[in-house]
């Protein structure tokens, strides 16, 4: 079975990683669409502007912008499509959600993963790459 993975935008590509998602609605600064070799970029499946800046102000813990950010998901149609894709390309091969934040454990693209997952009815596992 492939994987679900989840990895910085700043780490290098590695043949492992398979389909890689940008799932950020900014680009990462810093990075080249080249170096950062991506199939897509899925900015509508990233939190809203307002979601993302109360989040990164400190304006809410992580737990209160995951409970939103869920609450949006759950009603994005786009994020439900991309759910979908997610679930065909597994069947091909690992796909990696690629993110820019420095917070490796509280970051967008981990609860994007997990809902993904529950969405697609993937058991979920720790991975070293997570």
């Amino acid at each position: 079975m492939f994987e679900l993975k989840l990895k910085r935008a700043y780490l290098p590509e590695e043949e492992t990683d398979g389909y890689r998602i940008l799932v950020d609605r900014l680009w990462p600064r810093g990075m080249s669409k080249v170096k950062m070799d991506l199939y897509q970029w899925d900015k509508e499946a990233a939190p809203t502007n307002e979601e993302r800046k109360a989040f990164h102000d400190g304006l809410e813990d992580f737990e209160t912008f995951k409970k939103d950010y869920l609450n949006e998901l759950n009603q994005n149609p786009e994020a439900q499509k991309l759910a979908q894709e997610i679930k065909t390309l597994l069947g091909k091969g690992n796909v990696t959600l690629i993110y820019g934040s420095k917070d490796q454990e509280h970051n967008n693209a981990v609860v994007l993963k997990e809902w993904v997952e529950q969405q697609i009815g993937l058991e979920q596992k720790p991975s070293a790459d997570s």
